[in-house]
């Protein structure tokens, strides 16, 4: 059992209701820029516990703030779950599950606002706390959809958040994701994620009957076999660090059986820790799918779609988080430094604010798995919880602190040169 002991009292109080929400919210899974029962769960809580300053972004983003005036403290909490068909708790239309956790972040920040709407009565400062919808790259169709009918500018909810300048009162921003089942760590700080590059290869031929005619066709799933070869041959030119990766599925093999395929459809990401290098691998990637195609008489259309940029976390901040850690543990139980290949739109933020996303444990199964599960309840909620509170209030009472963080940071991207990185069309 997790030892609770050192835990701020406002949170023992409320451990119970806030189980129970975690339940509530964990059975709720919803695909991105679809949370609206998620959304109501959380505006029924925030007007029970009389949170009355709240904003809305798109159709289901939302903004929560308490008090006033710097320093301000950003807070974000995703509100979207992840197609994982065969989970227990997968949505049976939809197939969508909280198998990345993000239902738990939402119970841990609203729980940690609780506690810090009645420590801030007697301080200054602005904390916010930002729902934000569609972390998950997921779901395309629909979304290609969504944002042509103008509900969204972009495919991942921070990015419409971030451009349209809805982080910008808060000094700092404040993250977390779960980690999976417990492996030796109980928590992590200062992780690097990835940044990826969304493709769709359609590889075009010319059908034929399979058993008579075969020589009349020009076979697209062959070309697609040519192309796997060709990324196979690539992959020994990867700088291990880099951690480089092309990974996809095939979501159109063919028509029928009966017939050469004239069409087969190739979805995949393209990942890297650098920038520059998701540039020239994608060139890498559409430069073989062009000429595998070529070579058997076919043709491939590509279209790609900007993911996420690489996340490089503040250090500063990190250390404050680290400092409250060890409140609840010990520094062997802290993972520190991972080169995560995962993604997230955390990273697009990362690049113009100082930010964070620390990992907490309490899970059965992996992230994005079927097994995926809560097992240990305050390990998932109330000692998050709690370092959310204490390290907030920490800054609260150093505002210096904060100010130095603001001073050191440094943004890696112009802002003009990042709108023309997302500009695509579809």
């Amino acid at each position: 059992m997790t030892d609770i002991a050192k835990v701020h009292p406002l949170i023992l109080q409320d451990r119970e209701e806030m189980f129970a929400l975690g339940r509530k919210m964990f059975n709720t899974p919803e695909l991105g820029y679809k949370e609206f029962k998620t959304k109501q769960i959380i505006l029924d809580y925030l007007k029970a516990n009389g949170f009355d300053d709240i904003q809305f972004f798109g159709e289901t983003g939302m903004i929560v703030t308490i008090g006033s005036g710097r320093p301000s403290i950003g807070l974000i909490a995703e509100l979207d779950a992840i197609p994982t068909p065969g989970h227990p708790q997968a949505d049976p239309e939809t197939g969508a599950a909280h198998t990345c956790g993000h239902s738990t972040q939402c119970v841990i920040m609203m729980e940690a606002l609780r506690v810090l709407k009645e420590e801030m009565k007697s301080r200054k400062g602005t904390i916010k706390l930002y729902f934000t919808p569609a972390e998950e790259f997921t779901d395309i169709a629909f979304r290609k959809e969504y944002i042509r009918s103008g509900k969204a500018k972009y495919f991942s909810g921070k990015i419409g958040m971030l451009t349209e300048g809805v982080f910008d009162d808060s000094d700092v921003l404040i993250h977390l994701h779960a980690m999976g089942r417990y492996e030796g760590h109980r928590f992590s700080v200062g992780s690097t994620l990835a940044g990826f590059t969304y493709k769709q290869i359609t590889f075009r031929g010319r059908a034929a009957h399979a058993a008579v005619n075969p020589d009349k066709g020009i076979n697209a799933l062959n070309m697609f076999a040519l192309f796997q070869s060709a990324i196979g041959m690539l992959r020994e030119t990867f700088v291990d660090e880099d951690k480089n990766r092309i990974h996809g599925m095939l979501s159109k093999g063919g028509n029928t059986v009966n017939s050469i395929p004239d069409e087969v459809i190739y979805e995949c990401y393209v990942r890297s820790f650098k920038q520059e290098n998701l540039l020239k691998l994608s060139d890498a990637v559409n430069n073989a799918a062009e000429h595998c195609a070529m070579a058997l008489g076919g043709t491939a259309e590509i279209s790609d779609l900007p993911g996420d940029l690489p996340f490089y976390q503040n250090r500063d901040l990190n250390t404050v988080i680290y400092r409250n850690m060890l409140k609840h543990t010990t520094e062997d139980q802290i993972l520190t430094g991972e080169q995560s290949v995962a993604a997230g739109d955390i990273g697009d933020v990362g690049c113009f604010f100082p930010t964070i996303q620390f990992g907490y444990t309490g899970f059965e199964g992996y992230c994005h798995g079927v097994t995926m599960c809560v097992i240990d309840e305050d390990e998932v909620y109330t000692i998050p919880s709690d370092i959310v509170v204490d390290s907030v209030l920490d800054l609260m009472d150093h505002p210096e602190e904060v100010q130095k963080i603001r001073d050191n940071f440094k943004p890696s991207i112009s802002k003009e040169d990042y709108l023309r990185h997302l500009e695509v069309s579809f």
